[in-house]
């Protein structure tokens, strides 16, 4: 299946706003509401819409930290930790990386003591290095189709 400009304007209304009926989606782009379900179901079951997700304030839930941070393995321990690191609720993203380090996550915490106790549990695995996330300077945009 190709992305063609019907697909790309339905991944965009989606992107804009996932709650949306495939009605008002097929209103938006011109087809029908089994038309516009069609194409989404097909596009869901070759990989090319990966999810649906309600992203929540890590603040409004009362953790005080966010937080980035990189992992250096040590030899032999990358294959463990990335069984472990499936394991851990403050992970809310994680990504093997190349460079000088082999992981980075970012990582929500309830206060100083947390962070303390969660880097603590990392010291296992390898070196890390934390950065204190002060703002979000881009949220979530929307990826555009490739022409």
């Amino acid at each position: 299946m190709s992305i063609d400009s019907l697909n790309k304007k339905i991944l965009k209304c989606l992107q804009q706003n996932a709650r949306q009926s495939n009605a008002e989606i097929g209103r938006q782009v011109g087809v029908s509401s089994p038309a516009v379900s069609e194409r989404i179901k097909k596009m869901e079951d070759l990989g090319v819409i990966e999810d649906y997700k309600t992203i929540v304030s890590p603040f409004e839930l009362g953790y005080q930290f966010k937080a980035i941070i990189t992992l250096r393995a040590f030899m032999g321990k990358l294959k463990p930790f990335l069984e472990k690191v499936k394991t851990y609720d403050e992970v809310i993203n994680c990504y093997r990386i190349t460079g000088d380090e082999n992981i980075v996550m970012e990582v929500v915490l309830k206060n100083q003591k947390h962070l303390e106790q969660f880097i603590d549990q990392l010291i296992i695995y390898g070196e890390s290095k934390t950065q204190i996330v002060l703002s979000r300077v881009v949220k979530h945009k929307e990826i555009k189709p490739i022409e």
